[in-house]
């Protein structure tokens, strides 16, 4: 791993921590193309190595920012033990499912479903502009509990995390973007836990070359380097939250599905 990799990721680690402070991705969709990037001398396999990594990067991640979340916040998960034993259930079938398929296809996937997540919450309503829901209305800024298992399924699958769905979901129930994305983190924990595992004990069959495979698919190197930027970042910013006006947070979490569609879109275009 060259010195301009190791200094690409390590930046990119702080956005991952930028992120999962201000938008709750845990750095699914930004580590996603950097490592298929990085790890580009594996070839087909560089997309199964990248999503196995994230998974990793996202538990640190999610766990370092759930920690430091207001207990006020996370107040709204309570009771909702349910929701997250699915997310992590489908977490786990989503892994399981990433490795059994080729390695292209979670690449494309991911691709896909950035696009797909990119005019849904241009179109649709109640994201960029939240509806207005009273007092007595609390049960819709709810997740649907049966929601939660293929939720858990296709982040795990994509590497994303799941916050890209439960972002909006939380959104259009009327909450702020610093609450839903807050509220990400967590809901990701549940998710990337059992996908982290999965990976973890995974054999991995392909060249090593061009990668630091520390255990299971896992390019622990990669990971390593991410956190080392994350996690500084993610405990400044949850002791100093910056004051961001609502409509520019949710236009800035859609410019950001922007920048990682083009940087995946270049990243599979080149390895192609």
């Amino acid at each position: 791993m060259g010195s301009v990799t190791v200094l690409v990721l390590v930046l990119i680690g702080v956005l991952t921590g930028l992120t999962t402070v201000l938008f709750g991705f845990g750095g699914g969709f930004v580590t996603v193309p950097v490592i298929v990037w990085a790890d580009a001398a594996l070839g087909s396999a560089a997309g199964t190595v990248a999503v196995a990594t994230s998974a990793i990067v996202m538990v640190v991640n999610a766990a370092v920012a759930t920690t430091a979340t207001p207990r006020v916040v996370l107040a709204r998960l309570r009771g909702r033990g349910a929701l997250l034993g699915l997310l992590a259930a489908g977490g786990l079938v989503g892994a399981l499912t990433a490795m059994a398929v080729p390695a292209e296809v979670p690449s494309w996937g991911f691709l896909i479903y950035v696009a797909v997540t990119i005019i849904d919450v241009l179109v649709r309503p109640g994201f960029l502009r939240p509806v207005g829901l009273t007092h007595d209305d609390t049960s819709q800024r709810r997740i649907p509990t049966a929601c939660g298992a293929p939720i858990g399924a296709v982040a795990s699958f994509l590497g994303v995390g799941g916050s890209v769905m439960t972002v909006p979901l939380l959104r259009r129930g009327g909450l702020p973007m610093g609450h839903a994305a807050a509220l990400a983190n967590p809901l990701t924990l549940a998710i990337s836990i059992p996908a982290a595992a999965v990976f973890l004990l995974a054999r991995h069959t392909t060249n090593t070359d061009g990668a630091v495979f520390g255990v299971g698919i896992v390019d622990l190197g990669a990971a390593a380097l991410l956190l080392a930027g994350a996690i500084p970042i993610i405990v400044l910013l949850r002791r100093r939250p910056p004051r961001i006006p609502d409509r520019a947070h949710a236009w800035a979490y859609v410019a950001l599905l922007v920048v990682v569609l083009l940087a995946m879109a270049a990243s599979l275009l080149r390895e192609g």
